[in-house]
């Protein structure tokens, strides 16, 4: 099963309504959405409903007061400050669980075992079925940390789960270059990025492409919405070319990418229309370039 990961240096490109429509052309396919901190792949492709997992992850210390001696030797020990008292006469030691690192130092000084290091609940992931094929998707609770492990899991899930039964799984990856962009790339058989004909989106394709070019997986790149800005879009594909990024195709302006996503379906399953056509040409180009045997390594300078 060949992985296409999708991503963007920035949000708002089109980057996962390009990702529906290649699974559209795709199909049957195994989906992955793995920006995992607002996921709408969802939105487009419309999974019947499933029963979500729960996500637990890193560690945290948790207070019995019932056992507690209130002697305080936690709270002096904790180079965090994530445990204090709370209360007056009557108070409490409390642990702060957006401070606490789960080093365990306060379980071990503990002489009555009233603090125990355990996996908080982090989020959910699901595997839901849709006319498209299985999709994999998931997400973090608000402020919550350890999002390149959930996207780990939820690309490995869909690996193990659905390998021998799709020829592909199409990855919706998160925008900018953090753990969960790092997490969707490891493994990829190859990337494809969204980019605008703006200055912006150029400075976050060369930060994407940098961090794409460190694990050696070839890439290409697609603009979206080009005729906006012509010249910003030669701009791009000159860097394209010199970062030795495969030019997949354009994409142009077309008011049908807002109509799909009112209707829930892809752009390209809405029906014909030069976007569609656009996209059906860039779905060409990556299946051509992920099938030939040499692949150009990226040449993104620091």
């Amino acid at each position: 099963m060949r992985e296409l990961v999708i991503l963007s240096g920035k949000g708002g490109t089109g980057k996962t309504s390009v990702a529906a429509s290649l699974a559209f052309l795709a199909r049957p396919v195994t989906m992955a959405d793995c920006d995992v901190d607002a996921p709408d792949l969802a939105l487009v492709v419309r999974p019947e409903p499933s029963e979500p997992h729960d996500f637990r992850a890193g560690w945290l210390a948790v207070m019995s007061e019932h056992i507690c001696l209130r002697c305080g030797r936690c709270a002096e020990l904790c180079r965090f400050d994530a445990i204090s008292w709370q209360g007056a006469g009557g108070g409490r030691y409390v642990v702060d669980p957006l401070a606490c690192e789960g080093c365990g130092l306060c379980e071990r000084v503990c002489t009555r075992n009233a603090i125990s290091i355990t996996s908080p609940l982090r989020g959910w992931w699901r595997r839901s079925t849709t006319e498209l094929g299985v999709l994999y998707h998931a997400e973090m609770d608000p402020g919550s940390e350890n999002s390149g492990k959930l996207v780990a899991l939820l690309r490995r899930q869909a690996r193990d789960d659905t390998s021998g039964q799709t020829e592909w799984l199409i990855t919706d990856g998160p925008p900018g270059i953090g753990c969960a962009a790092i997490a969707s790339v490891t493994g990829a058989a190859y990337v494809l990025f969204v980019a605008e004909p703006t200055p912006s989106s150029l400075h976050d394709l060369r930060r994407v492409a940098q961090l794409v070019a460190g694990f050696g997986v070839p890439a290409a790149v697609v603009v979206n919405k080009w005729d906006l800005s012509p010249d910003g879009t030669e701009k791009i594909e000159a860097f394209a070319v010199a970062a030795g990024l495969r030019c997949a195709g354009r994409i142009p302006y077309d008011q049908a990418f807002a109509e799909a996503q009112i209707a829930g379906k892809s752009v390209v399953g809405l029906g014909d229309g030069p976007s569609a056509r656009a996209l059906e040409a860039v779905w060409r180009s990556i299946q051509e370039a992920v099938r030939s045997p040499e692949a150009p390594s990226l040449r993104v300078s620091q």
